[in-house]
């Protein structure tokens, strides 16, 4: 398996698994929106996305986010989005993928690494195998625009 930072020459293996990204969280599928989106995020540079082949096709990618810890004055990513296809589950794509943007957040000396997922996804357990906790100490409010 090779793991790469994404690039605008990806954009055609990668659409399809971030289609596939968006159908698991019960939204409609869109090929063409879901390269226009991503493109936007190469071209802004305001996301990082890993992408995993494996004998040269696309099995999995994970987009990280920037943020900022003001409590501790540093830098941190956002795993938000994960996804690896369904032929290729249970293989160690995701756990690569994680552990290359854990990777990441130590050589930028960063915060660390956090998760946003939903409450019944099972790649909980993945994540607390590889050393994630749940956060007890922080709550979220969401504030949606129409």
């Amino acid at each position: 398996m090779e793991i790469n930072r994404a690039k605008l020459k990806d954009l055609d293996q990668l659409a399809p698994l971030f289609d596939g990204y968006r159908i698991f969280y019960k939204q409609d599928s869109n090929i063409e929106a879901a390269k226009r989106f991503l493109k936007q995020r190469m071209i802004k540079n305001d996301s990082i996305i890993y992408i995993a082949y494996e004998n040269e096709v696309a099995v999995g990618f994970t987009q990280l986010y920037p943020l900022f810890s003001s409590v501790s004055m540093k830098p941190m990513y956002m795993l938000n989005d994960l996804f690896v296809s369904l032929t290729h589950r249970n293989q160690g794509v995701g756990e690569a993928l994680i552990n290359r943007a854990k990777r990441l957040c130590q050589s930028e000396n960063n915060k660390g690494l956090a998760i946003q997922t939903a409450f019944d996804n099972t790649a909980q357990l993945l994540y607390e195998r590889l050393g994630f906790e749940i956060d007890t100490d922080l709550q979220f409010f969401w504030s949606h625009t129409k």
